[in-house]
Formats: C-alpha cells, sequence, structure tokens
C-alpha cells in the first residue's frame, strides 16, 4: 500500500548509499502524534529501525520545516547534556523523495502524552524522577552556549519576543479559519509589556513530555520536535512548559484534552517547584512567567490554527479532526486572555 510522503524506490536506494547501518529494502510506517513535519519510522530486512522526517506534502511555512536545519541542531546538541537522537543522515535533493528529508537512530521509549498513559506506565517515584530530569534537561540546554556548539549563527540573538510576537501574528493572519477578536487584543497587550531579555540561548520552542521519549527506565531518552528552535529568550521556553504542567489536583487545564496533561497523573514536581529549580540551576529570574504563559498560550493559538489551516488543505497525510482543532484554538486564546490579567 502506498504511503503518501514517501518514495518507496528511492528512499531504498537511498539508505542503500547513505545508511550503512541500514539493509532495504525497508518498511516505512507513519509515527503518529506530531501535527506538522511527518515522522516516518523505516524498519530494514533485519528489524533495524530508523526515523525519517520530512515537511507536509504540500505548502510550507518558513523555517519550521526546514530538515536541513533540524539536522543541523541535534547533531550539534549530540556532545551536550541535552539528550537528543543521534542524526544519521540528510538529504537536500527533493528528486528523492519529493522534499529534503533527515535520517536520526530509533530510540526506545514512551511519549507521554496524558495522565493515563503516565499512571500506567509509571509509578509516583519514576514520575517524580521523570519530572527532575524534566526540569534538569531544560536548564542544561539554557546553559549550552550557542557559538560553542556551533549554533551561533541559528538566530538572532536580541528582542526575541517582539520577534516571536511578529512572526506569530504575521502566521495568524496568514492562515486564520476565521475571525477570534482575543487574539488581537491578546498581542496588543503583549506587545506593550515585553519583558527585558536576560540572555540569548538556545529554546526549543515546544518543550514538554509528550515532544519526549521517556525510557522505562524512568529516564528521559531523547528530546524531540526540534522544529521551532533557535536563539532567543529562555523564559520563553519555562513559560510553555508551565502550560503543560498542571498540579495532580487542579482543575482540566485548556489543552490537556479528556485525560489531561502527564503531570496530572502525580508525583511530579509541582510548578512553583519546577520555577524555583530552574531558576536555580540557571540563576535567571522567573518573577514574570505570567506574561510568558501568557504568550505561549497565543503563540500556540497561532500554531494550532496554522496546522488547522494545513489540514483543512489536506497536505498532512492523516485526516484531522477539524472541530476539536477549532475548539483548541478557542480555549487557548481563552487562556491567553485570562494570563494576560495575571500579570
Amino acid at each position: 500500500m502506498e504511503l503518501k510522503g514517501i518514495n518507496q524506490s528511492n528512499l531504498d536506494a537511498w539508505f542503500s548509499t547513505h545508511i550503512e547501518q541500514a539493509e532495504p529494502p525497508l518498511t516505512f510506517s507513519l509515527i503518529t502524534g506530531g501535527h506538522s513535519n511527518l515522522t516516518f519510522c523505516a524498519e530494514d530486512t533485519r528489524g533495524s529501525k530508523f526515523v525519517l522526517r520530512r515537511p507536509p506534502t504540500g505548502a510550507v511555512i518558513a523555517t519550521a520545516h526546514d530538515m536541513a536545519r533540524e539536522h543541523r541542531i541535534i547533531s550539534a546538541l549530540a556532545p551536550t547534556a541535552v539528550p537528543v537522537p543521534i542524526a544519521l543522515g540528510l538529504c537536500e535533493d527533493a528528486s528523492v523523495n519529493d522534499a529534503p528529508f533527515y535520517v536520526m537512530n530509533f530510540v526506545d521509549g514512551y511519549v507521554l502524552t496524558d495522565a493515563i498513559i503516565t499512571a500506567e506506565k509509571f509509578d509516583r517515584p519514576s514520575r517524580g524522577q521523570i519530572g527532575e530530569e524534566v526540569i534538569q534537561i531544560l536548564s542544561d540546554l539554557h546553559k549550552v552556549v550557542p557559538k560553542d556548539v556551533g549554533l551561533g549563527d541559528l538566530g538572532r540573538e536580541e528582542a526575541y519576543i517582539p520577534r516571536q510576537l511578529k512572526r506569530w501574528k504575521t502566521q495568524w493572519e496568514k492562515t486564520k479559519t476565521r475571525e477570534i477578536s482575543v487574539m488581537d487584543e491578546v498581542f496588543e497587550g503583549l506587545q506593550s509589556g515585553v519583558p527585558d531579555q536576560q540572555a540569548a540561548c538556545i529554546v526549543h520552542g515546544d518543550y514538554r513530555l509528550g515532544n519526549m521519549l521517556t525510557g522505562a527506565d524512568g529516564h528521559v531518552a531523547a528530546i524531540l520536535d526540534w522544529e521551532l528552535c533557535t536563539l532567543g529568550d529562555p523564559l520563553a521556553d519555562l513559560g510553555y512548559i508551565m502550560n503543560n504542567w498542571n498540579d495532580e489536583d487542579e482543575p482540566m487545564p485548556v489543552g490537556g484534552g479528556a485525560t489531561g496533561f502527564p503531570t496530572a497523573a502525580g508525583g511530579f514536581p509541582s510548578r512553583d517547584e519546577f520555577v524555583n529549580r530552574y531558576q536555580e540551576n540557571t540563576g535567571f529570574d522567573a518573577s514574570r512567567i505570567e506574561y510568558y504563559r501568557a504568550f505561549q498560550y497565543w503563540r500556540l493559538a497561532a500554531i494550532v490554527e496554522g496546522v488547522l489551516s494545513r489540514y483543512i488543505k489536506g497536505v498532512m497525510g492523516e485526516k484531522g479532526d477539524t472541530r476539536a482543532f477549532q475548539a483548541q484554538v478557542d480555549g487557548l486564546a481563552q487562556a491567553a486572555h485570562e494570563r494576560m490579567a495575571q500579570i
């Protein structure tokens, strides 16, 4: 059966030439969970597995679908304390698979997307350990000196939040499927109160448990999905994960779905503990974390609206629940508005 986004014969030939560990023919399957770039598992005749990343099968937006950039980032971070998959090969010749792609090693582990799977796979002490590692890895990422790992030119260092506001406002205007007035209101509030940027760090852009592989041993095995990574304000990453880090007895936050964020399973450090340990590890002042949380809700609403637009256009390789995406965008916009009231 033909798999959208995969040119079987061309890829078998490319793997034979460029990935010495592989023995084609390969069997490809779509790895679910991503809503932007497409991720496939490739298994060879010996049962060895590899991962192939490529852009959506239609129109793409700016650096979010730059395969060479993603490949460069995980290659640069490989020698650091930040766990990433091993980059094995990059193909920028679109004639091979209709778009550039890169290949990395297959990392075994669980993707903790909700409270149910988290409670099923790990006991409370293990969840506590996972939480501590999530804090430490974010701290380690933000302590990496970009130029020391060859990423000094990954992006502009200064004015990260103003640049992000401009970027996602532009994307919102280009991809929105309907008018949501609160998005404009929050934008004006964010633009008028930008905090001073304390440092220029490597910012993941989508740092959360759902973008990590957690091994059965309770250790974080790899951080995934670097498509939004750039240089900028480290507090943006902290604000983002705080929106995905609800406490066990907390009411269901926006975006948590029917089963809640992974941390709702209990046993994880609290939000306050996370912020305090991050500050201790990095020396950064997170007293304006509510601004960053509001910004990240607003930004994520713009991102999800772009995903919704791509599903409507049929370029994501599978059918999406457009009504659910619309509801998510509405909820994120409202959450951004509510967090602005806390600043």
